[in-house]
């Protein structure tokens, strides 16, 4: 890159970097003084930027190239992580929501501890932190720094070797992401995060927009018709058996994976336990789950796309296509503002992931630890040393990661592995029974740990780890049923209501939640046999008309239902 090039990029960057800095430090400043100021945003996050919070939360660099590189290598059936996420953000909003508010939680945890006792609150903090720590926030400043060094070839611009370079990457990312976390609390998070993501939409659809031209020859359409009539099997997200996704999985596994993620994941539901209001935290979980809905036009087409431009060349990794087409693509005077939205999507995580570590930390660990007589500025300076200390953490463990001999994705996958099946377990259990006691949660917790450990390190069992997902969670669920059946709660299960919002569900949560669900199915039916992989097949518009059919009586009888409920609400009001 020449000279001028890169100072032209770097101070764009800094530009548009120091912008969103400058917006969410004025929307902040004066609010992160108590408790619930710093971990909860002072419970007054709208749905905007819970939303925008929630998506930029999931989606970071690793997603960015991954998922163009699936597409590229294979087929678009790895969008299902993404896709069929608005399934669980439809459970979130309807199910877990209403009832992590009514109790004012600010932790899961916390709400473990209300359910069941303080030592399955412990055990739950425990696997948090391990995997937090060990795993989930050096990988995220890992594979950011990754993208990062592709993009942009710091190796060569800093004339230093791969690992220098990295480790650089690495401290330089992770000391400014920090700062959001550090000093901001969680309303900085959400509100960068929400500027980040704009950002992120005007790039992922400029790429396609450009990269279609490109194929084209200058000519848009003509790039979307080469990529709609050849080589149609790209765009099939039914997976096969050996694909990156397998179709059966999403009937198994990963139901309860992402019911764990969008459900009940610290770092991920924060931003909607410091929502204004239940209504206001329903409209950012759906609103994210329609989001969900253009990862593959976003995240994956440009991989199809690169397969069209470059399939007679070899890439060293299929990784790199997306880095690829960008750098064919962009113009140079866009080039800064997409490093800002690519570091943007990478702070976006890594600060999110540091501020629930340290809200676990504060609230669940040090705060009992002090038989709860903290005042809120000590909890808050704590918060921020844990913070620093997480980060430095991170800063050691992730360039540890670049000689992992199974890779990075795979090291992912089996920690996670470790506590997202009985964390959805215990919490959906807790949530539908009252007679299962504590102690069945901290057997499934122990009885997890070792089976899954014996399962990945000792036996070697031929089966997709997403279908050991479900195996796991079916195992652990009678495990916690039987026990609650032979010991049954001795104690009266006393749920004290706790609240701080209102809890007035938004009216068209439901109507919105149906049209969600119609709109998943006639995406994956226009990425199937059935749509576009070898053209449009005949039965097509008529499986399209039945959905929207279905989707428009079901939508008005969900609305003449709450309509019912709300006048009959009113005249009890009344009549008080």
């Amino acid at each position: 890159m020449p000279i001028e090039q890169l100072i032209t990029t770097l101070l764009s960057c800094i530009f548009f970097m120091g912008l969103v800095a400058w917006y969410s430090y004025s929307k902040t400043k004066g609010e992160v003084d108590s408790k619930d100021g710093y971990f909860l945003a002072g419970r007054g996050l709208t749905g905007t930027f819970i939303a925008g919070s929630m998506l930029l939360t999931n989606l970071s660099a690793e997603q960015l190239i991954g998922l163009n590189g699936s597409a590229y290598m294979y087929n678009l059936s790895a969008m299902a992580w993404e896709v069929t996420a608005g399934f669980a953000t439809i459970i979130m909003a309807l199910v877990f929501l209403p009832r992590y508010l009514s109790g004012a939680f600010t932790t899961l945890p916390e709400f473990l501890k209300s359910r069941f006792d303080d030592s399955v609150r412990r055990m739950t903090v425990v696997l948090f932190m391990v995997g937090y720590g060990l795993v989930t926030i050096p990988s995220i400043l890992y594979s950011g720094s990754v993208a990062v060094l592709r993009l942009f070839d710091i190796p060569e611009l800093l004339n230093v070797n791969y690992e220098i370079a990295l480790v650089i990457t690495i401290i330089s990312v992770g000391s400014i992401g920090a700062l959001y976390a550090i000093f901001g609390g969680l309303k900085a998070v959400a509100v960068s995060d929400t500027l980040n993501g704009v950002g992120l939409l005007i790039i992922g659809i400029l790429v396609p927009v450009l990269g279609f031209s490109l194929l084209g020859g200058g000519d848009v359409m003509a790039g979307v018709n080469t990529v709609m009539t050849t080589h149609t099997e790209k765009l099939n997200a039914i997976g096969a058996p050996d694909d990156p996704v397998p179709f059966g999985t999403i009937f198994t596994g990963m139901i309860f994976a992402n019911l764990f993620y969008w459900c009940t994941n610290q770092y991920v539901i924060q931003r909607t336990l410091g929502a204004k209001n239940l209504a206001e935290g329903q409209k950012g979980v759906l609103l994210s789950g329609y989001f969900k809905l253009l990862i593959p036009f976003l995240m994956m087409v440009p991989g199809i796309i690169a397969f069209h431009l470059y399939q007679g060349e070899t890439l060293p990794s299929f990784d790199l296509a997306y880095p690829m087409l960008v750098k064919d693509v962009l113009p140079v005077y866009l080039s800064g503002f997409f490093l800002a939205v690519l570091l943007g999507t990478v702070f976006s995580s890594f600060n999110s992931l540091l501020n629930s570590a340290a809200t676990l930390f504060c609230l669940d660990i040090y705060l009992p630890m002090k038989k709860n007589k903290v005042s809120d500025k000590e909890l808050i300076k704590v918060a921020k040393i844990a913070s620093v200390v997480i980060a430095l953490f991170s800063f050691i463990v992730a360039p540890i990661l670049m000689f992992a001999p199974d890779g990075l994705w795979q090291i992912i996958r089996i920690f996670t592995g470790f506590y997202n099946i009985p964390v959805i377990t215990i919490v959906l259990v807790g949530f539908f029974t009252s007679h299962v006691p504590a102690v069945a949660a901290k057997v499934v917790i122990i009885f997890h740990v070792i089976t899954y450990a014996v399962l990945k390190f000792i036996i070697e069992i031929d089966i997709n780890f997403i279908h050991i997902y479900a195996i796991l969670f079916v195992v652990e669920t009678a495990i916690m049923l039987t026990i609650g059946k032979l010991y049954p709660r001795t104690s009266h299960l006393i749920y004290t209501k706790n609240t701080i919002v209102n809890l007035t569900p938004w009216k068209y949560a439901l109507p919105v939640a149906i049209n969600l669900v119609a709109c998943i199915l006639m995406l994956y039916v226009l990425f199937s046999p059935i749509g576009l992989v070898n053209g449009l097949s005949p039965s097509f518009w008529g499986v399209i008309s039945v959905i929207v059919a279905v989707n428009i009586v079901m939508c008005a009888l969900s609305l003449n239902v709450w309509k019912k409920k709300y006048e009959h609400n009113l005249e009890e009001t009344n009549h008080i």
